[in-house]
């Protein structure tokens, strides 16, 4: 009996699909870096793509959604870039609650605003890869384990450091996923509290969310 032989229609069907599905998402990463090349400096362009590895690996780890995980790390710092009053008139638009933090400090919406592009300028319709990119600076409380990866990924991407704290972030985020995002939120706090700069109220909700749900 000849191999082919083996080779069902409905086989065939499955990895006519599962090609066009390649395609499709090969073109759709290469339309996202070509508006990076114009909209970010390369510099940022390296550090986006090392989240992106490092959400994927994360994700492969645990068991989630790769291709998910992909695209949001792809896609996290799609407005980090914009103007100040640019990433506050989205917002507002969005219907986004602006509080005081985010008028004094505009740029902490870009994670929020990213999603928003993502949804505009590549049809992105995902609930989970949107929630993963508003989430990714911020956090929030009762987050998905795809958005606790690509958090995790934006600080403790290679590029980042290579401190011993660093190290055992990176080494924690495979061994407990929640105890490394609350881990992880505190050593964003102290850097935060060092250098006086303002603390986004989320940014503590999402610590002590983890921190309890760590210790269940």
């Amino acid at each position: 009996m000849k191999a082919k032989e083996f080779f069902t229609p409905n086989t065939a069907n499955t990895a006519n699909t599962e090609i066009i599905k390649n395609v499709k998402s090969l073109h759709l990463r290469q339309e996202i870096l070509k508006w990076l090349s114009a909209h970010v400096p390369i510099s940022r362009v390296k550090h986006i793509l090392r989240v992106e590895k490092m959400a994927t690996e994360l994700a492969g780890h645990y068991f989630l959604d790769e291709e998910k995980a992909r695209l949001a790390g792809l896609m996290h710092d799609l407005a980090k870039y914009f103007d100040s009053q640019v990433l506050l008139k989205m917002a507002k638009s969005e219907g986004l609650e602006i509080d005081s933090v985010f008028e004094i400090c505009p740029h902490l919406l870009h994670a929020d605003v990213s999603a928003i592009v993502a949804r505009k300028e590549f049809g992105i319709e995902d609930k989970e890869i949107l929630a993963a990119i508003a989430h990714h600076t911020l956090g929030h409380p009762g987050m998905s384990k795809l958005s606790c990866v690509v958090f995790l990924a934006d600080t403790l991407e290679p590029g980042r450091g290579k401190s011993q704290e660093l190290e055992s972030l990176r080494q924690l985020s495979r061994e407990s996923l929640y105890q490394a995002v609350w881990l992880t939120s505190e050593y964003t706090i102290k850097n935060l509290l060092a250098t006086s700069r303002l603390i986004h109220p989320r940014t503590i909700l999402t610590r002590n969310w983890f921190l309890e749900e760590a210790k269940k």
